[in-house]
């Protein structure tokens, strides 16, 4: 049976950092589960749907078709044969995507696929309902945290290499408090911590530190 090991978190945690690097350190496939949702939220913007009509966006989840290939230590996605890249990592995107990820047959189908991900093997799957919903049985549940100030400053950096920096980082810290807001509170799988996970705050450690301090509370035998 594959293991998991989940990780959750608010947006600018360090979530994808760490859960890439222990990946590639325990020969884990890393799964960004966020990356689905917002492949999603692209297709219904690009259709000019109204993310926030439910009834819509359902009708769009349920025709989208996301294929799933196991590439260089990461599960990739593809739609018509084509990678969204980073298309799917603009303001927009980041605007709309947790109206799109409230609704329940998103959450449904995004699930669905993350949970056949383990006939690939061995997965290391962050997102923000990943220790509550998707996975809440295995033993490796972590939920990464981190003020807003440095979160809002990982983002703008992180936009910024990829060329896609438009806004402040005031603007991008608004951002991130309206989506932890709108991510708290929905019906379906809310952002929260599970009980029983490792709650690790990141704002004042080092990423080393942090990837040591996931592998260090690993069952033993995932270690080696």
């Amino acid at each position: 049976m594959a293991r998991v090991i989940a990780v959750d978190g608010p947006s600018g945690a360090g979530k994808s950092s760490v859960s890439r690097i222990v990946g590639e350190k325990l020969g884990f496939l890393h799964v960004d589960s966020g990356a689905l949702y917002r492949i999603i939220t692209w297709l219904c913007i690009d259709a000019k749907i109204d993310t926030q009509n439910p009834g819509q966006v359902a009708k769009t989840a349920g025709e989208v078709e996301i294929e799933l290939r196991p590439e260089n230590g990461h599960i990739a996605y593809y739609v018509n044969g084509e990678a969204p890249g980073d298309r799917i990592r603009t303001p927009q995107i980041n605007a709309n995507a947790s109206y799109v990820a409230r609704v329940k047959e998103v959450r449904d189908k995004v699930t669905s696929l993350l949970r056949s991900m383990t006939r690939f093997g061995d997965l290391v799957v962050e997102g923000r309902d990943i220790t509550t919903a998707v996975f809440p049985d295995t033993p490796a549940r972590f939920y990464l945290t981190a003020s807003a100030e440095a979160r809002a400053l990982r983002r703008q950096k992180e936009e910024a290499e990829k060329g896609i920096a438009f806004e402040s980082a005031e603007a991008v810290k608004a951002s991130l408090l309206a989506r932890d807001k709108i991510d708290s509170t929905r019906k379906f799988a809310p952002l929260k911590k599970a009980d029983g996970v490792l709650e690790i705050d990141s704002s004042n450690l080092t990423l080393e530190e942090v990837v040591q301090t996931v592998l260090a509370a690993l069952p033993q035998e995932w270690r080696k």
